[in-house]
């Protein structure tokens, strides 16, 4: 249970109003604590949401999840965690990992999976960034919904800041740019995207940190969060992702993934505001082709 010991400034306001300006409780997650016998008790009583608070008391709110509440089948692997609290984890996903169980292949084991193993029974699945099935490096997930809901505000601000490796076919002509390009679903594919004047904005900014012979090392920045960004907007550009079937070419004999690696996250913690930092190596696969770039710094 966290607690609120209820100001002489607080005083006045509902108890609605209060977790959500000083927790940032969502309305999703409120609605949901409320429904749930015992999650909201003020000083020591259930409350109703509308209840009107005054200096001196005591107000409790239940932010776990409810046991039980994700149901995903516990499988055992191996995980690469970088850090963990009673709030988060930060981990290293290898490659071809799933995130979540798919349509496609129900019975392959995910990451989802994984962690229902490590963290339990009662374990619900809120991964805050999302990494596609070919795509290595850090991802953020969070304990619970709440902690959940605090994150994805962070992300695409300042606040939540992510870097990609891509290792692109050419490359760029400039050593520097932003890709502005939006981008739809794709007629006719359940997966694919596409440029499209009139889809959801996305901007990816690069940099060029090195070229050899036919492939170039790029640093990737996105400023939004659309699925296959950075494949799209490099194969949009003329230099597709090495490895990359779906918007580049096959090249099983060299890559046999889009050559994408999340090698930088950095934030801020959801419950002390303290500034973190994680980096994560190019891997083996990638870093083969350029053995200098190896090391990352967070």
């Amino acid at each position: 249970m966290t607690t609120i010991a209820v100001t002489a400034a607080q005083s006045g306001r509902t108890v609605r109003a209060v977790l959500k300006r000083e927790l940032g409780v969502s309305t999703t997650l409120l609605n949901r604590i409320k429904r749930r016998e015992g999650a909201l008790l003020l000083n020591g009583r259930p409350v109703f949401t509308s209840a009107v608070l005054r200096e001196g008391d005591v107000l409790s709110v239940d932010l776990s999840d409810p046991a039980g509440a994700g149901r995903i089948p516990p499988v055992p692997m191996a995980l690469d965690i970088r850090y963990e609290d009673e709030a988060l984890l930060i981990l290293n996903k290898p490659a071809p990992l799933a995130v979540h169980p798919s349509s496609f292949a129900p019975e392959e084991p995910t990451l989802a999976n994984g962690l229902a193993h490590y963290l339990g029974a009662d374990f619900t699945f809120h991964p805050v960034n999302r990494l596609d099935r070919g795509t290595t490096g850090l991802m953020a997930v969070a304990k619970s919904q709440y902690v959940h809901n605090l994150l994805r505000q962070q992300i695409h601000t300042p606040a939540f800041y992510r870097e990609y490796r891509g290792i692109a076919l050419g490359g760029p002509e400039a050593a520097e740019g932003r890709i502005d390009l939006p981008i739809a679903r794709a007629e006719g594919s359940a997966i694919r995207r596409c440029i499209a004047p009139g889809g959801a904005a996305a901007l990816t900014e690069y940099r060029v940190l090195c070229r050899r012979e036919d492939l170039s090392l790029l640093c990737l920045a996105p400023h939004t969060g659309r699925t296959h960004q950075l494949r799209l907007h490099l194969s949009a550009i003329g230099c597709p992702l090495l490895g990359d079937w779906l918007y580049g070419r096959p090249d099983p004999g060299r890559m046999e993934r889009p050559a994408l690696h999340a090698c930088l996250l950095r934030l801020s913690h959801p419950l002390t505001g303290e500034r973190m930092a994680f980096a994560a190596d190019l891997p083996a696969d990638m870093a083969r082709f350029f053995p200098d770039w190896e090391r990352i710094e967070p």
